[in-house]
């Protein structure tokens, strides 16, 4: 199975893509693992909530293929401990889903074509985060769940 992780926006902290840099060739080791980045929005201040979430979702859309199992990282998603998101990550690599595609979207969320598209949604927390962070967090669960599976010395419980 092949990951994708689709993010909004470069980061403006080296600390944090050099973190999201660190986890995903952690993840590599178990699984082909991409971050892909796409552009901020232009002129944002002229343009609703609604239509930055309209822009961001035409772009997230157009990296989609039609056999992804996608997955979005949502405040109103499924909240899972560690244990629990390595099953869940478990039973996609079980069910045959050849690429598992995870999307953070912008600081507005996800526009409703997005969420028509998506086949789960998942929340790291009921606390906001900013979604230049969730990357490094998020990118450290992919990690620690594959270290889970594989029965390796890094969660502890």
């Amino acid at each position: 199975m092949n990951i994708e992780l689709i993010v909004i926006g470069k980061t403006d902290s080296k600390e944090i893509a050099s973190l999201v840099e660190l986890y995903a060739r952690r993840v590599n080791r178990y699984c082909r693992f991409a971050v892909t980045t796409l552009p901020d929005v232009r002129n944002t201040k002229s343009l609703s909530i609604k239509q930055q979430r309209t822009a961001e979702g035409e772009a997230i859309l157009h990296q989609l293929t039609e056999g992804d199992y996608v997955t979005l990282l949502d405040e109103r998603g499924t909240e899972y401990r560690s244990v629990e998101f390595a099953l869940w990550l478990q039973k996609r690599m079980n069910s045959g889903v050849k690429r598992l595609v995870l999307v953070i979207g912008g600081p507005y969320g996800f526009s409703d074509e997005v969420y028509a598209r998506a086949d789960a949604q998942l929340s790291l927390s009921r606390m906001t985060f900013s979604h230049q962070i969730v990357r490094a967090i998020f990118a450290e669960q992919i990690y620690r769940a594959f270290t889970i599976l594989n029965n390796e010395p890094y969660h502890h419980e």
